[in-house]
């Protein structure tokens, strides 16, 4: 699939980290560190501008590796990006430890995984096709 992007940061264009990952790590785009505290949250910016084609979204989600190692989330995990949105991608970084976290330029700071979507039409019934599950939900099959 290819998608238009405008790079206006410092850093290469997204990649994949093996030939079968299935999302791209995006980059802090900013000019010096800064420190994330305890429960602080902060707008990162990527310097990235996508056109996704139409039926195709992208979502931003965590990175393992700076949520075990350092307590690093995303806030609005996945983040949806239409296709229909022109503005900066820009990461919702939260900091979820007990200890500061020093953000540095070009960190990788999350990953982006564009995919297909359809769109529902809604229709409108008295009744739904019965289930061996039914309404059985929040741990209703099992523990394992």
């Amino acid at each position: 699939m290819k998608v238009k992007v405008i790079n206006k940061s410092q850093y290469s264009l997204p990649q994949y980290a093996t030939p079968y990952s299935a999302g791209m790590d995006l980059r802090a785009n900013i000019d010096e560190p800064q420190t994330l505290k305890p429960l602080e949250r902060t707008l990162v910016p990527t310097g990235l501008f996508i056109e996704l084609p139409k039926g195709c979204e992208a979502q931003i989600r965590p990175r393992s590796g700076l949520a075990i190692k350092h307590g690093i989330s995303l806030v609005n995990t996945p983040g949806t990006i239409d296709p229909d949105y022109r503005g900066e991608i820009k990461i919702v970084l939260i900091n979820l430890s007990n200890v500061d976290f020093e953000l540095v330029p070009g960190e990788r700071i999350a990953q982006m995984i564009v995919s297909r979507f359809e769109q529902v039409e809604w229709e409108e019934t008295d009744s739904l096709a019965d289930s061996d599950r039914g309404a059985g939900g929040f741990g209703s099959t099992g523990k394992n």
